[in-house]
């Protein structure tokens, strides 16, 4: 079987079989495809059946050389599901990777914002100008919701339903999910709505608008609240998907279910929202260490 053969069944099925968004998808094209680079560079005439774990091993210590950490430890998980599917296949009994360990990780997690803090951000805001409005519905949305910035642009007003206090998602995958949304949010959205601009044509159903009555990007979210930590004086280095990891790490925190807390944020996997369970755990600790005579 040749490379270019599996590579384009593999994409198949992980964007119509396992539904992964288009990003997802071009990530796995270009993990395998750095593969194939090594192999035709090394003048390695092997396919993708019979790969050796030696030949795997040998690609995975030169791209160790060029690579940092976070980056070498996701390409192999996606050469271990592109592997994974020629198993399925029933093209391959094993597969190459199974005996090669990723490199250890520190905690990359985004930085955590106390409540306070949240507070802040929106206060930052605090007035009766349509975008200042705007801004402070975005800022508790983020929050109280535990929305990534994809998800709260694409919001729309069909998507509210208040009165049974939820609100549709669009996730990664276009797959949905309702998440219950807090008094407060609902509110923040409420005030925003009275003054909200007149959306420009094709518009109309997108909440957060811009001032061109259009919807609103990624990176106008990113400003926005970079911004506001500026104004509020906090000094950590915070994007959006800092009240993101803030709305995980306070439920765990408090005693949420970590399978509850995965269906809220919408994660494919549990052992992404365990990395929560582990923050929650040094926070104990930490807590320990700092209050009990015996820490």
């Amino acid at each position: 079987m040749r490379w270019k053969d599996a590579l384009t069944d593999f994409l198949h099925y992980v964007k119509l079989e396992r539904g992964l968004s288009d990003n997802s998808v071009q990530n796995y094209r270009f993990d395998v495809l750095k593969l194939i680079r090594f192999l035709t560079e090394h003048n390695i005439s092997v396919s993708p059946i019979d790969i050796k774990s030696a030949t795997i091993q040998s690609f995975v210590y030169e791209s160790s050389k060029k690579l940092k950490a976070p980056s070498q430890a996701r390409m192999l998980s996606g050469l271990r599901l592109f592997f994974d599917f020629l198993i399925l296949e029933g093209l391959r009994k094993n597969n190459p990777l199974d005996l090669i360990e990723s490199p250890k990780l520190g905690s990359n997690l985004p930085t955590t914002l106390s409540v306070e803090e949240v507070d802040a951000l929106i206060e930052t805001h605090h007035s009766e100008k349509p975008l200042e409005l705007r801004n402070m519905a975005i800022i508790e949305v983020l929050y109280s919701c535990g929305l990534r910035v994809s998800e709260l642009v694409k919001l729309r007003l069909s998507d509210l339903f208040f009165e049974e206090e939820l609100i549709k998602v669009l996730g990664k995958g276009n797959k949905e999910r309702f998440v219950p949304i807090a008094n407060s949010a609902r509110e923040y959205i409420l005030d925003y709505l009275q003054h909200r601009r007149t959306p420009s044509k094709g518009y109309e159903d997108f909440l957060f608008l811009n001032n061109r009555g259009k919807y609103l990007t990624r990176a106008m979210v990113f400003t926005l609240v970079r911004r506001a930590a500026t104004k509020a004086g906090i000094t950590k280095k915070i994007s959006p998907h800092s009240l993101r990891h803030s709305f995980a790490t306070h439920l765990v925190e408090n005693g949420a279910d970590i399978s509850t807390v995965q269906q809220m944020l919408g994660h494919a996997n549990i052992t992404t929202t365990e990395r929560y369970l582990h923050m929650s755990k040094k926070h104990l600790k930490e807590s320990l260490i700092k209050y009990h005579p015996r820490g």
